[in-house]
């Protein structure tokens, strides 16, 4: 039984859904349109303000559809009506970001300056050069270009240097001390 999967998706004023009979779903909202091409396993039903995610049968890879589907579905429909936030902090003694056009240029303490192309239907804003929003419709372009910028440099342990989400916690380390 899929506890997600099971929960009905409630459409909000202004925001269209279309679901054609091969399970190709389309949105359209005031931030922009998604569309997606879902599996044949599951069937999406749409009623009114409601949609229904039902499976066909009980077998495992169905059961994980059903679910992910659903979860897909919802996050295509936030994104048309609310839009999707990532917040990333930069520390580090002369770690900062810039934009230059439609690239993100980060310095981190290497020798040469990380040029990050911004993916289509994305935006980011730098409000101090070390914090990075990015803003979008799509879920998972703005969780991927999110990770990608903290790839560039992780939070060390230690003295807690690099990229990190705005809420994350990084554990700290004692590091070595000297014995006399």
């Amino acid at each position: 039984m899929s506890r997600i999967g099971n929960k009905v998706i409630h459409v909000p004023a202004g925001v269209t859904v279309n679901v054609t009979a091969d399970n190709l779903v389309t949105v359209k909202g005031p931030k922009g349109e998604l569309s997606f091409q879902f599996s044949d396993r599951v069937a999406i039903a749409q009623h009114d303000q409601e949609i229904k995610v039902t499976r066909e049968s009980d077998v495992n890879n169905d059961r994980k559809l059903h679910g992910t589907t659903r979860a897909v579905l919802a996050n295509m429909i936030t994104g048309v009506s609310t839009g999707f936030t990532k917040q990333l902090e930069i520390r580090g003694v002369g770690y900062r970001a810039s934009l230059e056009g439609r690239t993100l240029v980060i310095n981190a303490g290497y020798s040469h300056l990380v040029n990050m192309e911004i993916p289509a239907g994305v935006e980011v804003s730098l409000p101090k050069n070390t914090d990075v929003i990015i803003t979008g419709i799509d879920k998972q372009v703005i969780g991927e270009f999110a990770a990608n910028i903290r790839q560039v440099r992780k939070p060390e342990p230690y003295k807690g240097k690099g990229i990190r989400y705005k809420d994350e916690n990084v554990r700290r380390k004692e590091g070595k001390t000297a014995k006399k």
